[in-house]
């Protein structure tokens, strides 16, 4: 078949014009990459796979998330610091990564601030929760959600807790967080800083004597196999802040901004959730196993031993935000 001087012409035409095109759909592909310290079936994991899923589906697949658990990355400091030099996307951060660049942040981890989940929640969308971000930011991050890493519980081999002086001499656990160290430090423990990825190990060979997390984490990182007792000290809580690098940030345009922080305030409430339900329904797994003793505790003479902390932190140089979150206690 003969193809005509004109016909080749625009053919020609049209392949050159192909290939701009296609350099042009390539590009509009963003990639990025999600850290996380936790297994993929704890809150956490389920939160950081939920906005994965809402980014990709809002951005019709133009934008994908990459999910890294289990701190495939390294651990969460490595993370924090990943995230202000721009060689990682986002991060869901526990609260011992984030006081690193914004020390106030550790304040809500001082002890028996809150009692509930929603009483927490609450706090943490309000002007706390507000100024805080707004400290993070100030530190070359883009703050995106606040997510529950739950109400704390103290495991350990030895004994059961009943009253601080039960913690004498045990070695607990405790993440790179003062508040925690100062906490138990007033009980009598001996509060040792693990990586999170090395706590099994550290608790099966008697490295620690116990540890201290709420029961979803627990759960997912297996720590029952390890563990003899449960103590429901409900001794603290603990925020997780999503957390996005500046550099990646400025990739997007304003549309997609909006559409990640809309995918970040969804996957919040999802990662919520699945926590208090997680919470709910894992008191009555941990009753069934023949292995844990489990026992509740009076807070009270916990919080009489613990007010030390609260004076010496209203000395700190946050010590009005101390205050502040002191004042909200007693209301």
């Amino acid at each position: 078949m003969l193809i005509s001087r004109r016909q080749m012409t625009f053919g020609l035409a049209a392949t050159g014009l192909m290939a701009p095109m296609a350099r042009a759909s390539a590009q509009s592909q963003i990639k990025l990459t999600l850290a996380h310290n936790s297994a993929p079936s704890s809150p956490k994991g389920m939160g950081a796979d939920k906005f994965a899923e809402l980014v990709a589906a809002k951005s019709k697949g133009r934008i994908t998330v990459h999910v890294a658990p289990s701190e495939q990355l390294g651990n969460e400091n490595t993370n924090m610091a990943a995230l202000r030099t721009g060689t990682l996307d986002f991060g869901a951060l526990g609260q011992g990564a984030l006081l690193s660049v914004a020390p106030e942040v550790s304040a809500i981890g001082l002890p028996f601030l809150v009692s509930t989940l929603p009483q927490a929640w609450s706090m943490l969308d309000g002007p706390i929760g507000q100024e805080l971000a707004k400290r993070l930011e100030a530190k070359n991050v883009v703050f995106l959600s606040w997510w529950c890493n739950g109400i704390r519980q103290t495991s350990n081999n030895k004994r059961p807790i009943h009253t601080p002086e039960d913690f004498k001499g045990l070695k607990i656990r405790t993440p790179l967080d003062a508040a925690t160290v100062d906490m138990f430090s007033a009980m009598g423990a001996n509060p040792q800083q693990i990586s999170w990825g090395e706590v099994y190990l550290a608790l099966q060979s008697g490295v620690v004597d116990g540890q201290e997390n709420p029961l979803a984490n627990i759960y997912a990182a297996k720590l029952y196999e390890v563990q003899k007792y449960i103590s429901f000290t409900n001794h603290k809580y603990e925020p997780t802040g999503l957390i996005m690098s500046t550099a990646a940030w400025r990739r997007l345009k304003d549309d997609d901004r909006v559409m990640v922080r809309e995918a970040a305030t969804e996957a919040a409430a999802f990662q919520r959730k699945a926590m208090a339900d997680s919470e709910e329904k894992l008191m009555g797994e941990f009753k069934k196993m023949p292995s844990l003793t489990l026992n509740t505790v009076d807070t009270a003479p916990f919080r009489k031993a613990t007010e030390v902390v609260w004076d010496n932190w209203e000395k700190k140089p946050f010590g009005d935000f101390v205050k502040q979150l002191r004042a909200m206690r007693a209301a």
